[in-house]
């Protein structure tokens, strides 16, 4: 039986496999979370309701992004299906060194969870079931501007990739905050995605801002930095997966002509040499996530990352300025430059992508107003490691 977990909404179950839940204007939101192994799970939701027009928005695990606004008239519904991978720590000869305390966090933890948000958020779960085996995983390396944040109001832009895909590929975003290739593949994190990883996975790479701050004799992006992606590529390969170079998303760095420089050193070119050397394909975020930062402008840009006045969040006492993590609508327009970045230049993994996604230019970003993603409920959250 699945269950919801409901803020102030009212229950009625329905057939063994769902409930119906009806939500107020006052009350928008609910849960659903319930124990499942490890996997990929096919979510199907019936959204919309008898009594009102309905927008809703709905989350998977750690605030995943599975689908925005959908929008159904008063007396009609709406069927979708989302593709939600759900895994443990654990593996085959192995556990993935988990830092922090990750107790009650929807990333690690044995249960499915979905959160369905919005002032006028309606919708029927009606199943939970294991997804078909020709389903593919796209695998998601990389640090906090990648992955999956607990807290608002910090978001990856992998935690947006999913809105982009349709029915035959998951997302599966093992991104950490504060981690570099080194750490990542010292942690076991690595690991854990080649434990999971069958042919025809894709593993997309996404490194740099922390390996920039490394030391040591010899240490530097051409030297360590370009040799741990060569090791990635070759392990990816070795296992039959098709692995994806992506330079690492700029800093928000403009200098006093109000023109964006880069950040990260050698850090994007050491990652297209060897995307070339071995003939992987590239997504250059790097290039793309610049280019939104100049249409947008030196103000409007505070936009796409975190620039929030003091107690604008529970237990941020002092003022947030923070130019490298993202917003919510920053990290779906990095999502759109990385979608953009498959479609013209993936070609392997393109036809994977959502029939809805439509050509983006990050030169013409979308604007600020139009981009309104509901906030998860609000708990207080520490700020990701790394910079």
């Amino acid at each position: 039986m699945l269950r919801l977990v409901c803020c102030c909404l009212a229950l009625a179950a329905t057939a063994a496999d769902g409930f119906v839940f009806v939500g107020s204007v006052e009350h928008p939101s609910a849960a659903y979370r319930e124990p499942r192994p490890e996997g990929i799970y096919q979510v199907t939701v019936e959204f919309g309701a008898a009594d009102v027009d309905s927008v809703t928005t709905l989350k998977a695990e750690a605030r995943r992004l599975m689908a925005l606004d959908v929008t159904v008239p008063k007396g009609r519904t709406e069927t979708r299906s989302f593709l939600v991978d759900v895994r443990r720590p654990e593996y085959v000869g192995g556990r993935v060194a988990l830092r922090g305390n990750p107790v009650g966090m929807p990333t690690w933890d044995d249960s499915l969870s979905l959160e369905f948000l919005g002032a006028a958020g309606r919708a029927r779960l009606v199943s939970v079931l294991p997804a078909d085996p020709s389903v593919i995983r796209i695998f998601l390396a990389g640090d906090s501007t990648v992955c999956d944040q607990n807290h608002e109001p910090y978001v990856g832009w992998g935690q947006a990739l999913p809105l982009f895909f349709g029915p035959k590929a998951a997302v599966a975003n093992h991104a950490e905050s504060g981690r570099a290739l080194r750490s990542f593949k010292g942690e076991h994190r690595f690991d854990k995605i080649l434990a999971q990883l069958r042919p025809g996975d894709f593993v997309l790479i996404q490194f740099g801002h922390n390996d920039q701050k490394e030391k040591g004799e010899g240490v530097g992006a051409f030297t360590t930095y370009s040799n741990s992606l060569r090791d990635y590529v070759a392990a990816i390969r070795a296992k039959g997966g098709k692995p994806v170079l992506i330079t690492a998303v700029a800093r928000r760095r403009f200098d006093e002509q109000g023109k964006v420089f880069e950040s990260l050193g050698d850090f994007p070119e050491a990652v297209r040499r060897v995307s070339k050397e071995l003939a992987v394909p590239l997504i250059d975020l790097n290039a793309t996530s610049k280019q939104v930062y100049q249409a947008l402008g030196v103000e409007p840009s505070k936009l796409a990352l975190l620039h929030y006045p003091a107690n604008t969040f529970p237990g941020q006492t002092a003022p947030l300025r923070d130019d490298t993590h993202f917003s919510a609508y920053g990290a779906y327009e990095m999502a759109r430059c990385a979608v953009e970045g498959i479609r013209s230049g993936v070609p392997e993994l393109a036809p994977f992508l959502a029939a809805s996604v439509i050509p983006f230019d990050p030169t013409h970003p979308d604007e600020p107003a139009k981009v309104a993603i509901p906030a998860s409920p609000l708990v207080k959250g520490e700020k990701p490691e790394g910079k």
